[in-house]
């Protein structure tokens, strides 16, 4: 008596099922040693994290495929018609399994459209983060705090199910053309010499991203192979605003997604040390004065003996 004529009877089943068995066995572990040897001969010196994750994902779904292939063959040899067993089961299955159906298509409509890929910053409904990993459920993000607070990391990893994609809009901050638009207002008194304050600050900025700029321009060209874009300058500009408080100055320059708290700081600091040695300069903020109309503002605005 072999193996299989062993098992059948310990378990009480027909020795066809026991084979069937077996091989499926068989099957699943020589799949996973041939995936594993194939991982080490391409990856045993390889540093490139990417590139590494990128080789556990494939071969990872590459043998899911392979392994469904050959033990559907076992276990679906006597079906008369395959469409027509799914068809029998599809809709209990669609009903039962719809929120696993709606994450497979999400997950198929990223590996094939590529809305985003590992290491790109995202944001889908409420949450903001760089993606980190990618599975057939769902996609796992680190997530990142808003504007306000730098947009550095706050450590929680959150995995979102990929039949989000279906319903809800997706923000990509780092597909094709890899910068964002910065700007920092700064306000100063309108008593300041704002001329004097908006030469400042267009040559902080020019400093700051003149190393952006070429490199964001060819970034354009290459985003309009794939994009509609409608090319505009990448030059960094100083606009002026009359504000409640003062002239308002906003800078608006390029950066990377990732890099805008360092170049927000680096430009803060430098116009503090700017407008630290300008006598003329002042920053303008909320606090109460009282105005004599009589002795400030111009000249000519001011009452006369004969009016008052």
């Amino acid at each position: 008596m072999n193996f299989a004529e062993q098992l059948a009877s310990s378990l009480g089943m027909s020795a066809d099922t026991a084979n069937k068995l077996l091989l499926t066995a068989g099957i699943v572990v020589g799949i996973i040693l041939l995936r594993w040897g194939l991982l080490l001969a391409f990856l045993w010196r390889k540093e490139d994290s990417r590139l590494r994750y990128r080789w556990r994902k494939v071969s990872a779904y590459g043998a899911l495929l392979v392994a469904l292939i050959l033990v559907g063959r076992i276990w679906l040899a006597g079906v008369e018609s395959l469409i027509t067993y799914l068809g029998l089961v599809s809709a209990g299955i669609a009903i039962a399994l719809k929120d696993p159906i709606l994450n497979i298509i999400g997950w198929v409509f990223v590996s094939s459209r590529r809305p985003f890929v590992v290491g790109d910053r995202v944001a889908v409904g409420e949450h903001t983060g760089d993606v980190i990993d990618i599975s057939l459920a769902t996609f796992s993000i680190l997530e990142v705090w808003g504007h306000d607070r730098g947009e550095q990391t706050s450590g929680r990893i959150i995995h979102i199910p990929n039949g989000v994609l279906l319903s809800q809009p997706l923000a990509n901050f780092t597909q094709g053309f890899n910068y964002v638009w910065n700007e920092i207002p700064v306000t100063v008194t309108f008593e300041s010499d704002w001329c004097a304050a908006k030469e400042i600050l267009q040559r902080i900025v020019a400093a700051e991203a003149d190393a952006v700029t070429l490199a964001a321009e060819q970034g354009i060209r290459r985003a309009g192979r794939r994009f509609m874009l409608h090319p505009e300058s990448t030059e960094p500009a100083v606009y002026t605003r009359i504000a409640e408080d003062g002239v308002e100055l906003t800078i608006r320059y390029l950066c990377e997604p990732k890099r805008r708290r360092i170049t927000t700081q680096a430009i803060g600091e430098a116009i503090l040390e700017a407008f630290s040695e300008a006598p003329r300069i002042d920053f303008a903020y909320r606090t109460s004065r009282i105005f004599r109309q009589t002795e400030e503002g111009k000249a000519t605005l001011r009452p006369t003996a004969e009016s008052s």
